[in-house]
């Protein structure tokens, strides 16, 4: 079992409680709203400086594949339910991840709505921060899971009440889709009682992955049940279908937290629930899981070359993103898998550039249509520069966030899996196709007739953000693979690689022991 190391400070609970009071504040104190901006962002900004204060202070690498920050509260005793936070390394750069990107959010909607708008729009950014904060803390399957479901009500509304024409179409799908995932996912977490240790931490996932005992054919039913839901999330075919819907009409900031931040925890799931508590499962599905991840690397490459909407080229771009991650997860290389981790923060970072620059030029252009621009880059050279060095990112040029992650993927798989990687390749060069070709059509050409001013220095701040992360990442990755290397030791590696397994609890201890926080 994982170490866990108690908190002499409840660090994560204050990370949770300062947004979700926050977001309370603005729903029931009105005058409040009139400074909604300066509040959301000075709080958004204090959590930041709060996580790097605890990370420094109480956070060792060295053991970042220990549970950290531990903190544990009773709650429903009868069935071994706590509320349970920790960090191990994975999560802890997940948490970073979203509480750098929510102040980034937020400096990006700064004018978009008057004063009462904004104030509810910022208010459910907060809720949504504190909830992302608590799905990456998370220790106890159950509580996993009830946060996993909270999640669509914030994110429900702001694609509902601030997104486009057809939004609450779009709100819909997302939540039809969302409650069917959480839906398949209750069997799973069900099961997990039943076959778990039971007692009073019946549900924590350091014990579960010791103490999971069921036979051969229900562990793949319940390996089933949670990957599905995380497969919607991440989401990948043929299950993405809600994704490019939903950023075709929700406002830039919530598709960047959205695909950024959230859909990560499909590909986080599969990495925390998934591999240690059903190695055998796990192992078994592994090929099929592979086949339909180069399906999404090339179905969502071609569909975004052949997008006229930019926020819908972007989320079929994201698709494609998310099959190298998968692939790099199920791959059985240790070198893939911490490619996958850090691939999963680059693109949150490098989507998120994508996303809010091409909000900036439908302010402007009153439009996401590529075939509604051109020679847009004689007008606004900035924004036209930002947006392909988002998109660079995004395509792995080297020097920029995504180059790393995508060269760990490939190489990493293409050891134990030549076939797949060289599938899988297929989808970097796509990639240019479809980052390329749309800059060309927007950007390049003869002068528009339609003048627009340039960046303006909050959104030039707001880029210089994003874009130096970019840079960091592709020039420092160790930032992020020093906290992820400890926790993909010989044992998650075995997971997947191995020769099959009987069905013995013994050879699980063996394969789950210290993977998972």
């Amino acid at each position: 079992m994982q170490p866990v190391i108690e908190a002499t400070f409840p660090w994560l609970t204050t990370l949770v409680l300062l947004p979700l009071v926050g977001a309370f504040a603005l729903a029931v104190i009105k005058p409040l709203r009139k400074i909604a901006r300066a509040f959301t962002l000075g709080l958004s900004v204090a959590v930041l400086a709060i996580f790097i204060a605890a990370m420094i202070t109480q956070f060792s690498i060295a053991d970042a594949d220990a549970v950290q920050l531990s903190e544990t509260y009773g709650w429903i005793p009868q069935i071994g339910v706590s509320v349970a936070w920790g960090v191990n390394g994975i999560s802890a750069v997940m948490i970073a991840l979203a509480t750098f990107l929510v102040p980034i959010v937020i400096l990006a909607a700064w004018n978009d709505y008057d004063d009462d708008r904004t104030g509810s729009y910022f208010g459910w950014i907060l809720f949504l921060e504190a909830i992302m904060i608590s799905l990456f803390a998370a220790r106890d399957v159950f509580l996993f899971y009830i946060l996993f479901e909270l999640m669509i009500v914030p994110m429900y509304f702001l694609i509902g009440n601030y997104g486009g024409v057809n939004r609450r179409r779009a709100a819909m799908k997302f939540l039809l889709y969302s409650i069917l995932g959480g839906l398949i996912m209750l069997v799973g977490v069900i099961a997990v009682y039943t076959y778990g240790t039971g007692g009073p931490r019946g549900y924590m996932i350091d014990v579960l992955a010791q103490g999971l005992k069921a036979p051969s054919s229900a562990q793949m039913w319940i390996f089933l049940s949670f990957f599905i839901a995380f497969a919607i999330k991440a989401p990948m075919w043929p299950l993405h279908t809600w994704l490019p819907d939903t950023t075709e009409e929700a406002p830039a900031g919530t598709s960047t937290l959205l695909v950024g931040v959230l859909d990560k925890l499909g590909t986080y799931g599969m990495i925390v629930i998934c591999l240690p508590l059903f190695p055998i499962s796990a192992q078994t599905a592994a090929p099929i899981v592979i086949v339909l991840a180069i399906v999404s690397i090339i179905w969502g490459a071609l569909m975004a070359i052949g997008s006229d909407n930019l926020m819908r080229l972007i989320a079929y771009t994201s698709v494609s993103h998310f099959g190298f991650m998968v692939i790099g997860i199920f791959s059985g290389s240790q070198l893939a898998m911490t490619g996958a981790v850090l691939y999963m923060v680059a693109h949150g970072v490098g989507t998120a550039g994508l996303f809010l620059v091409v909000g900036f030029l439908g302010k402007r252009g009153n439009s996401y249509s590529i075939s509604n621009y051109g020679g847009w880059q004689r007008v606004t050279p900035v924004l036209a520069g930002t947006f392909l060095i988002s998109g660079l990112a995004t395509v792995a040029l080297p020097g920029l966030s995504g180059f790393v992650p995508e060269y760990m993927v490939l190489v990493g798989t293409f050891k134990v899996n030549p076939v797949a990687a060289v599938f899988a390749v297929s989808g970097v060069v796509l990639a240019a196709i479809y980052i390329l070709l749309p800059y060309q059509r927007v950007f390049t050409g003869p002068r528009p007739e339609l003048l627009s001013d340039d960046l303006n220095a909050r959104e030039k701040l707001v880029m210089g953000l994003l874009i130096a992360a970019m840079l960091a990442l592709g020039f420092y990755p160790a930032a992020v693979t020093n906290f992820v290397n400890p926790s993909f030791d010989a044992g998650v590696v075995q997971t997947i690689s191995a020769p099959q397994y009987s069905v013995d609890t013994s050879d699980i201890a063996v394969v789950s022991e210290g993977d998972i926080k």
